[in-house]
């Protein structure tokens, strides 16, 4: 059975890093939001799960090939100390429930950042880009 993953930044679908460019290509299950506490850290989000805060993201059936990509990507390191920690969590699409990788921030990285209060990457940096090229008085 292929593994799952919930993507909530740069790789879901328009991001940076859209999870559509890797190989074998991912399937797209269905959107979905978990519940944490998003994380702006410039160019992309970090997560730390739990709290009463939704992020909002999507959910893929991924190849073993992918999921060591997205190790790499994501800098997981065996011993928990690189930026991200591969967890688990359960995460319901359309009534269906499905076990599932995320890459949760590691906590050391959070320190004094901003929380993205939508829980929602794709709309916060859609924004953030949107007042870059508005013409300054």
């Amino acid at each position: 059975m292929m593994p799952h993953v919930f993507v909530y930044g740069t790789l879901r679908c328009g991001g940076r890093n859209d999870i559509a460019r890797y190989r074998p290509e991912p399937r797209f299950i269905g959107e979905a939001s978990i519940a944490g506490t998003l994380f702006d850290l410039g160019a992309y989000p970090g997560v730390v799960l739990g709290g009463a805060q939704r992020v909002k993201g999507e959910v893929y059936a991924i190849e073993p090939a992918v999921e060591t990509a997205l190790d790499v990507l994501e800098e997981v390191a065996d011993d928990d100390s690189g930026e991200y920690i591969k967890r688990q969590v359960r995460v319901e699409v359309n009534g269906q429930w499905f076990e599932c990788l995320v890459y949760e921030i590691h906590p050391t990285r959070i320190a004094w950042l901003d929380v993205i209060e939508s829980g929602d990457w794709i709309a916060h940096a859609a924004r953030g880009a949107a007042s870059f090229s508005q013409p300054k008085d």
